[in-house]
């Protein structure tokens, strides 16, 4: 089989970038010539031509199987989530209750998870079953076997003319070993200095080679198993806030308030939380606050988990057999299974008046009230919170069969990749009916009849003020099992030709790939989510499938020795419903060195997001959209649109239903990137990249204004701006006979706009010291330059960069983020010092202010808080030619976001922003690796 390789001088650009990777490969490397070598061509993210130069005009981040040991990740999540390209907060399981607490998900920019395309081994990634942050698509990066891991490569900026829908802000190509000879086994242990969260992992992998070597097979299996770490093992969450803004109060654990007097608080306890004092491990008391008393606990808080409990297994294996010499069959399998376990806490698990009752009259004190009730762990049973712990089951598979070869001078590959994830979800619900009768039977009495259309009851009050009998939690509490999965078929051929005619720079390189797949979303929640018999908590339910084929093509001109031209472009279509959603994208590359040591490049191109499964068919869901303004009836009263103060149909109240829209448009992006690349010495190099990305068509719910103000241009015969057709409105506005609004539908549409600007840069330099062994430093740098938001058409843009507000509400980030190492290998030992950096980012006075000059009354300012750095640190010392020890200490001073808390009131459970930072504190892990049989 031909490898097409070539023999050159490495020049300084070159060999900067391949030393400065050398380190964490092998100690020895530091010894070796940086002079003349052999380097085959291969083929890198971000082009489908195998070439030698390790820089072109794409930038790629690459982290290896070494870097990742090195600096103390301990998954691939953790990988992507501390790179410098991910400036935005994420959810998963340090933000307790989000929709997707059991998954981990990353991103690029501050733009949503969905916007970067996952590959494994180059092929897309299976979606999650459920949904980011309620409605939307995306990848669950956590079941991945980090050990057999061979690298990952990031390519930021968009991508869709090599890669298809959904890299607009990147790619991440994780890439598993293909080969081993010998076997391996790695054992790893690890605890938080603070408590909780003790982990322990087993890895084998095993390689099978045939005595001609046609035949390769790789076998690997990974068992981690992690204990959650809960809110009350950290100060910062194991209480309300202590260093707040405002005195720390207890929660309203057991809370009566009047609805009619602007919820006031009504203490109707004669014996002052005394026959509840030992709720919360004995730490509920009278609570004081300006709306009145209550029985609660600063303690309560803690109840929750703040990171998840795990037990997951991996299952992953490669083959390769050379049938002829142009003829190589090869294939892969991963299996995952994941068992994610989590606490919401109190927070999420009570009982009260108000959603079932709206209020009710006390007949006794002749006033309106409504009921609050906390359940504490002595209420649930003997351990508590830990008994009702939720449970997210993930099994997932991929499997890829192919061939791959040559004809003449083409190479060509040919695959078929079947997925499928299945997710099941095991939830703590309360029962609605159950719940009800309940306190009904035990604390509100008989009914004695109505007032107002409202229930009248008549309490015992020593039975609201009391703990949960044992075994009665159990009556009216249970689980729901919902059950979700998603699909993926994928068929792909590829020629390439590397020298496919020749140019004065050198040869022009040419690939072609077709693609052809299908795949499927199915969430089908349990039952009861959606009849109602769950109380509090409810669930929208979606399915559907598309089709799809892309065709891409990829030229690579080197025109002089000194500029190289790219050339991309690809059709993409989707069948969804009855629709064809197709898109065209392309690029164009430059790669201009006017000296061996110096590269300029640049690249303009076009990018899309076709519409998701959960956009087009996820399910219907109702809310009320309160304050609205009717701007037909508004107008009939002689008000324009624009001034519609003292109209009575100002701020009405009207029933909305949401769902998805299989009619939708893709989403589109104008990005383009330039940087240079610098290496003044072959052991020295620096990068620095400027990205511009211009968004249009972003899938948002049309607000409810939108509509409103839509039907009013219509029914008036005025032109119509808005993103609601005069179809639109009369299919989706109801009004019945009088022209009061009865009804309004609001589905996902194609509204919003954004603009972005960052600057990237690194340097890589690496310095032999004789005897002394030798050092690497290395370093990432990302700057949010611009960022803003067109939420609906019309709307002015929001600056998310200087707007606090804006900033918490669309995506909670950092503007500048960065990360880097220094390595020192002598000998047998190599030692890591790691850094990960946030910059400064908004306080909550900022947000909740709605500004930076913001002060409340109790002196506290709103501002920012400064920049957050921690530091791992990592020994590995090879004891044996086939053993390596090896101890890892992250978060080496146990640095915490504690200083986050006197921003926040005393009234808060999370007084830190736990989207973008966490609690976890200092771990420190031990691990031992034997190597065995090989050659």
């Amino acid at each position: 089989m031909s490898r097409h390789s070539s023999t050159l001088s490495r020049h300084p650009l070159t060999a900067a970038v391949l030393t400065g990777m050398l380190l964490t490969s092998a100690v020895t490397a530091f010894a070796q010539d940086t002079g003349t070598t052999n380097l085959d061509k291969v083929t890198v993210t971000g082009s489908l031509i195998p070439q030698t130069e390790i820089e072109t005009h794409t930038p790629v981040v690459t982290i290896t199987a070494e870097d990742i040991q090195t600096r103390g990740f301990t998954s691939v999540a953790d990988v992507l989530q501390q790179s410098s390209l991910t400036t935005g907060g994420l959810q998963g399981g340090q933000t307790s209750a989000s929709f997707t607490q059991g998954a981990e998900a990353a991103g690029m920019f501050g733009l949503s998870p969905s916007y970067t395309k996952y590959l494994i081994n180059g092929r897309p990634m299976l979606s999650y079953p459920a949904l980011y942050n309620g409605g939307d698509t995306f990848n669950n990066i956590s079941g991945i076997p980090i050990d057999i891991v061979e690298r990952i490569e990031i390519l930021p900026g968009g991508q869709s003319s090599l890669y298809g829908s959904d890299a607009i802000a990147g790619v991440v190509n994780i890439i598993l070993k293909e080969r081993m000879d010998g076997s391996v086994l790695n054992v790893r242990g690890g605890t938080y200095t603070e408590g909780g969260g003790s982990t322990f992992r087993v890895s084998g992998a095993t390689g099978f080679n045939s005595a001609d070597d046609r035949l390769n097979v790789l076998v690997n299996a990974q068992f981690e198993s992690s204990n959650p770490i809960w809110g009350y093992q950290r100060d910062v969450t194991k209480t309300t806030n202590g260093k707040g803004y405002t005195a720390q109060v207890p929660t309203n654990d057991f809370l009566v308030v009047n609805p009619a007097a602007g919820n006031a608080y009504l203490m109707m306890d004669p014996n002052l939380c005394a026959n509840v004092a030992g709720q919360f491990g004995g730490t509920t008391v009278l609570g004081t606050r300006a709306a009145g008393q209550s029985c609660g606990s600063i303690y309560s808080p803690g109840y929750k988990t703040v990171k998840n409990g795990k037990d997951s297994a991996q299952v992953y294996s490669s083959f390769t057999f050379d049938a002829s010499d142009s003829l190589q069959l090869f294939g892969d399998v991963l299996y995952s299974y994941e068992d994610v376990k989590y606490a919401t806490g109190s927070n999420y698990t009570w009982w009260g008046t108000a959603s079932g009752y709206g209020r009710f009259w006390d007949q006794t004190s002749g006033q309106w009230m409504n009921l609050q009730r906390a359940f504490a762990p002595e209420d649930i049973s003997a351990n508590g919170y830990k008994d009702i712990l939720n449970t997210d089951r993930n099994k997932a598979y991929q499997v890829t069969l192919g061939g791959r070869g040559t004809l003449g001078n083409w190479d060509y590959s040919a695959s078929f990749t079947r997925g499928e994830y299945k997710l099941t979800e095991r939830n703590f619900v309360r029962w609605a009916d159950p719940i009800n009768n309940y306190f009904e039977e035990h604390v509100l009495g008989p009914q004695l009849g109505t007032r107002s259309g409202y229930a009248v009851f008549a309490p015992n009050w020593d039975a609201f003020y009391a703990p949960i009998p044992a075994g009665d939690f159990a009556t009216f509490t249970g689980y729901t099992e919902s059950q979700s999965r998603t699909w993926q078929n994928l068929g792909r051929f590829q020629l390439t030709n590397g020298t496919l005619f020749s140019l004065p720079g050198g040869d022009a390189g040419f690939a072609v790939v077709a693609e052809a797949g299908s795949e499927g979303w199915d969430y089908t929640p349990d039952e009861r989510l959606m009849d109602g018999s769950v109380w509090g908590t409810t669930a929208v339910a979606g399915a559907g499938h598309r089709s799809n084929y892309s065709l891409t093509s990829e030229l690579r001109l080197p025109l002089l020795d000194s500029l190289t031209v790219t050339g991309s472009g690809r059709y993409d279509a989707f069948k969804i419903g009855d629709s064809t959603v197709d898109k065209a994208t392309y690029s164009v590359g430059v790669e201009f060195r006017p000296i061996e040591s110096l590269l300029f490049r640049g690249k303009y191109g076009t990018a899309f997001r076709a519409p998701s499964l959960s956009d087009a068919f996820q399910g219907l869901s109702g809310y009320y959209a309160n304050g609205s303004t009717d701007y037909y009836r508004c107008g009939q009263l002689g008000y324009a649109p624009t001034d519609t103060t003292g109209c009575a149909y100002d701020s009405v109240s009207v029933f909305g239903q949401r769902a998805g829209n299989p009619d939708l448009e893709p989403i589109t992006a104008d990005v383009w990137n330039a940087g240079v690349v610098w290496a003044p010495l072959s052991n020295l190099s620096f990068s620095v990249d400027y990205y511009n990305w211009k968004i249009k068509n972003e899938v948002d719910t049309l607000s409810s204004d939108q509509l409103l103000l839509a039907e009013y241009y219509c029914r008036n015969g005025l032109v119509n701006n808005t993103s609601a057709s005069c179809d639109n409105v009369n299919e989706w506005i109801t009004r019945d006979a009088s022209g009061v609004l009865d009804e309004i539908y609001t589905p996902k549409m194609n509204v919003a706009s954004q603009n972005l600007q960052a600057i990237t840069a690194s340097a890589k330099y690496v310095q032999e010291l004789g005897r002394f062994g030798a050092l690497q430093f290395s370093t990432n740098y990302t700057n949010m330059i611009k960022r803003e938001l067109q939420p609906q058409p019309g709307d002015e843009y929001l600056d998310l960069l200087r707007d606090p507000y804006n900033m918490w509400i669309y995506d909670s980030y950092a503007k500048v983020r960065a990360d880097g190492s220094l390595a020192w290998a002598l000998d047998k030992w190599t030692t890591t010092l790691y850094f990960n950096y946030v910059g400064k980012t908004p306080n909550y006075l900022a947000y909740a202010g709605n500004g930076y000059d913001y002060v409340h009354p109790s002196g506290a300012k709103a501002g920012k808080w400064g920049s957050y750095t921690t530091y791992n640190l990592s020994v590995n010392y090879r004891a044996a030619e086939n053993m390596t020890f090896s101890v890892m200490v992250n978060n080496v001073f146990n640095k915490m976001p504690d200083n986050q808390a006197s921003n926040y009131p005393g009234t808060s459970g999370t007084p830190y922003n736990n989207y973008f930072y966490n609690i976890y504190g200092r771990a420190v892990y031990v691990q031992a690796k034997y190597e065995f049989g090989g050659k």
